[in-house]
């Protein structure tokens, strides 16, 4: 069978099962270890009997188990970086990279080419602190997660990347003291609330501490918000969250109960929609 036979056929099955027909090519790719354009290139050659073995098993993965590809594969892309996941981690998402972009153009217009101290709150997979390390090389950038498992896997993705970022395990800003003042701070923390619809994809595999935010959504960004003030340079400062499109008036207000000193930014994603505030203090 070639390679296009292949393809097809496998497309047609994630039809079937009302999967994403374009995430079969990855899993060819990963199969074959081929480039992308070496595969395109190949498309109507026999493909060998190992390769047609590994990636009808990753279909099938895929398909019928319900598996994330970024799970099968090992990685996803971030800001076009490779950041490992695995089920410990959150998969990164493109509405984060759009969170990450923001907080480089704000650092632009506000420390344009001065050193700078950033912390990623609740890291995760460690994509918004490898992608603002390797884009703003300014920043020296600090991150915390409340699992070691996830901080692991940063670790690797940082050391996959060439990138040196100071990790740390424990829950938000536990694992710093209040004598560590930083220039920015970013984080999207958990924000599903506990009845909100989620694909069977994302709940059956993704970790629950990474998705809900509790009962109204809004408790993590509650505890951050809180404790925030202690750890900021009070002269000038960013902070930047991703948050649901429908909380940015209870955010706003959260904000004010602790900050009555700052300009708060909303912004909309690319679909139009509420998802991102920003906080600065000039």
């Amino acid at each position: 069978m070639t390679y296009n036979e292949l393809l097809k056929k496998a497309e047609r099955k994630a039809q079937k099962y009302k999967m994403e027909k374009t995430a079969v090519k990855s899993l060819l790719l990963f199969a074959s270890n081929m480039e992308p354009s070496k595969l395109y290139l190949s498309l109507n050659e026999e493909c060998p009997p190992e390769t047609e073995s590994k990636f009808k098993a990753y279909v099938d993965e895929y398909t019928i188990n319900n598996r994330p590809v970024q799970y099968i594969i090992g990685y996803a892309y971030f800001y076009g970086y490779k950041i490992l996941v695995n089920e410990g981690t959150l998969i990164p998402r493109w509405e984060t990279e759009e969170l990450t972009n923001n907080i480089l153009i704000y650092y632009d217009r506000y420390f344009k080419g001065k050193k700078v101290k950033t912390l990623d709150l609740g890291t995760g997979s460690g994509a918004i602190a490898i992608a603002l390390k390797k884009e703003e090389p300014n920043m020296d950038v600090y991150a915390s997660d409340i699992s070691e498992d996830a901080i692991n896997e940063a670790k690797k993705s940082a050391k996959l990347n060439d990138c040196d970022i100071d990790f740390r395990v424990g829950s938000w800003f536990e694992p710093f003291s209040e004598d560590e003042k930083f220039d920015i701070i970013v984080s999207n923390p958990p924000y599903l609330t506990t009845t909100e619809y989620v694909e069977d994809i994302v709940k059956n595999n993704e970790p629950d501490v990474a998705l809900y935010g509790g009962s109204d959504g809004l408790k993590f960004y509650r505890i951050i918000l809180e404790n925030a003030r202690k750890y900021v340079n009070e002269n000038k400062f960013i902070i930047g969250f991703e948050h649901g499109y429908d909380k940015k008036e209870e955010l706003n207000f959260i904000i004010k109960t602790h900050f009555n000193d700052v300009k708060i930014v909303n912004l909309k994603d690319s679909m139009n929609r509420d998802r991102m505030t920003i906080i600065i203090k000039e």
